[in-house]
């Protein structure tokens, strides 16, 4: 995202934008690729609900979460680009509150990686994270990730 400090991301946190809702998708290939034809939007505070539930020293992915909306409500799966948008809209309205912080930093991308995308960048995020006892692994010559290491041992179960 660009301008975060223009923005006013509680504002968006609370705008449902007629979700949740499931939509029906007939594209063959996303059939195939999500493993069904309904597709499951949840609005941005519901990932702000979910996200607070992971407590010091767990850890969630937005996969996961997805995973998680699906099931709730009978959708063959969750949208994916709503989701890192909304993850990335809950990490700046958390921000942006002076107090009821919520604990993105816990919330990672697939496969353990630490999200670019949170205020603060990689380096914030790692702070978070090492301070509950988090250990992260850097990987790659050119072009850099970073990830939780053995973070599946310390996911959350929704």
């Amino acid at each position: 995202m660009a301008n975060e400090d223009k923005k006013d991301f509680n504002f968006m946190l609370n705008d449902s934008k007629d979700m949740p809702k499931i939509q029906i998708i007939t594209d063959e290939k996303s059939i195939r690729k999500y493993g069904g034809s309904r597709m499951y939007f949840a609005p941005p505070i519901d990932y702000d609900k979910v996200m607070r539930l992971a407590p010091f020293g767990k850890l969630l992915t937005v996969g996961a979460i997805r995973d998680y909306f699906a099931r709730q409500s009978g959708a063959d799966f969750t949208e994916p680009i709503t989701a890192g948008v909304f993850v990335s809209i809950v990490a700046w309205a958390s921000f942006q509150r002076a107090s009821d912080k919520t604990p993105y930093w816990r919330t990672l991308k697939a496969n353990g990686e630490l999200n670019p995308k949170y205020p603060g960048g990689i380096e914030a995020q790692r702070e978070m994270l090492e301070k509950e006892g988090h250990t992260i692994l850097e990987k790659g010559r050119t072009n850099i990730k970073y990830y939780v290491k053995d973070y599946e041992k310390k996911l959350f179960t929704l």
